[in-house]
């Protein structure tokens, strides 16, 4: 709201600095650029634009309107009240980056928090706090591996199931780097099939390859042991990266546990609302021995002078902080807010509410996959296990059948042919513990129309 100065105040103002009129301040701008005309409409009330705004904004329809299977990334998850009521708190709300410890400790132990519990669902030792998304964790992955390689290892294998704005963004991280992205076929590199496993990989590994990333469960839902893969980049002295969904974590084996070196993520389910695409969250997490490669901030306990627990930023390796030259990150946007949503949402969970949300999402999953691909012209695209995404080869393409179903009221799954050419007839179904069975009973009916077309 503005509120405007008083004739009295303003003019204290202008004495203060020495100016006798408002324009003198303006003195410097060239006239005819001083008070432009604007094109403006009436000066509205408060009321009056409230209304306004809501009115424009009912024009949007949300996933409070309709029902949603889309996911590909972002997915519709119940949201505690909670988790609203704590960020709102002006301590969290107006904090920007920690940097004076003696007056940031709720801040820095919030972050620090942030960071064990990361480290505790993704089986790593530390993790930063943090990235912006699950795409900026991916590319920030492939930063580190130059860095930890000092350049000298230059190839970057990419599985093709890896989420396609995950790899356009390393790529777009990396334009003048001398890095060869391969593994998905994009500017004509070597490419693996969709459908092959991860041992599809281990042929383009080399003694020149610096980093080996995949994603789990992979961006069409499916579930792979990458034991054996892993295995392989080790032996060729190369690090392994996961990029997963951290909520799948609740039910599936951390990538700590099967040899990953980095884990990437998309914070987007812990908490955080759909929102039109962001604010997220990029979760990153390694291992010890990389820590001093990691970038963004880092928060540690200490002991302070009276002897009492403290918290402190520690290995910020920004240009900021230290030698532009020995940076590994410029990251400075505080994302703290973010990552406290994320914090309040699996505190309030726990181990066992992260389990129950999770295995609720894979049984719907499973029983919407058997329900439509018991219509005619609907399979199930891949025989691999999968969460709670999966694709369905249909018997239209996949663009029509999303209009048919938005006039049931139903926003359908993400369509892969976007990014997977001859992929045009499939939809990528994204389940959650939000979509009831009378939500996905009207999904398979509305499906079943048009099968029968």
């Amino acid at each position: 709201m503005f509120i405007p100065h008083t004739d009295a105040e303003r003019e204290a103002m202008l004495e203060t600095v020495g100016a006798r009129h408002v324009e003198d301040l303006f003195a410097d701008v060239p006239a005819r650029h001083r008070f432009p005309k604007l094109n403006l409409p009436p000066a509205l009330t408060e009321m009056e634009v409230l209304a306004e705004m809501q009115s424009i904004a009912a024009g949007n329809e949300t996933v409070r309107d309709l029902v949603s299977f889309l996911g590909a990334g972002a997915y519709n998850h119940y949201i505690p009240a909670a988790v609203d009521a704590i960020l709102r708190r002006g301590e969290f709300y107006t904090a920007y980056t920690p940097y004076q410890p003696e007056i940031s400790q709720g801040t820095l132990r919030a972050i620090f928090d942030y960071q064990s519990l990361v480290a505790a669902l993704t089986g790593m030792d530390v993790s930063n706090a943090s990235h912006y998304d699950g795409a900026s964790a991916a590319a920030e992955a492939v930063s580190m591996a130059q860095a930890q390689f000092r350049g000298k290892r230059n190839r970057v294998v990419v599985s093709p199931s890896l989420h396609p704005m995950y790899r356009e963004t390393i790529r777009t991280y990396n334009p003048g780097a001398e890095i060869s992205v391969i593994g998905d076929g994009v500017g004509g590199g070597p490419a693996v099939g969709l459908k092959s496993g991860p041992e599809a990989l281990i042929p383009l590994i080399d003694s020149n390859t610096s980093l080996v990333m995949v994603q789990y469960p992979d961006f069409f839902g499916r579930i792979y042991d990458y034991r054996s893969l892993a295995d392989a980049v080790h032996a060729a002295g190369a690090l392994f990266a996961v990029a997963t969904n951290p909520l799948a974590l609740g039910l599936l084996t951390p990538p700590g546990e099967f040899g990953a070196d980095i884990v990437t993520a998309e914070g987007q389910p812990l908490g955080i609302p759909l929102s039109y695409g962001g604010p997220y969250l990029g979760l990153f997490a390694t291992r010890q021995e990389y820590v001093r490669k990691m970038a963004g901030r880092l928060v540690g306990e200490t002991i302070d002078n009276r002897g009492q627990r403290a918290y402190v930023l520690t290995l910020t390796a920004r240009e900021q902080h230290i030698r532009r030259e020995k940076a590994t990150s410029n990251i400075c946007t505080n994302q703290g807010l973010i990552a406290l949503a994320a914090t309040v949402y699996m505190s309030l969970l726990g181990k066992h509410g992260l389990r129950q949300v999770a295995e609720l999402c894979y049984q719907k999953a499973h029983y919407a996959a058997k329900e439509i691909t018991s219509l005619p012209g609907f399979e199930l695209w891949s025989k691999d296990p999968f969460f709670h995404e999966f694709v369905v080869r249909c018997p239209q393409p996949a663009a029509k059948i999303n209009e048919h179903l938005l006039d049931h009221s139903i926003i359908g799954g993400y369509e892969p042919g976007k990014d997977y050419p001859g992929m045009e007839n499939h939809l990528l179904i994204a389940v959650t513990e939000m979509n009831t069975r009378e939500d996905i009973d009207l999904l398979v009916d509305a499906l079943a129309e048009v099968s029968n077309d």
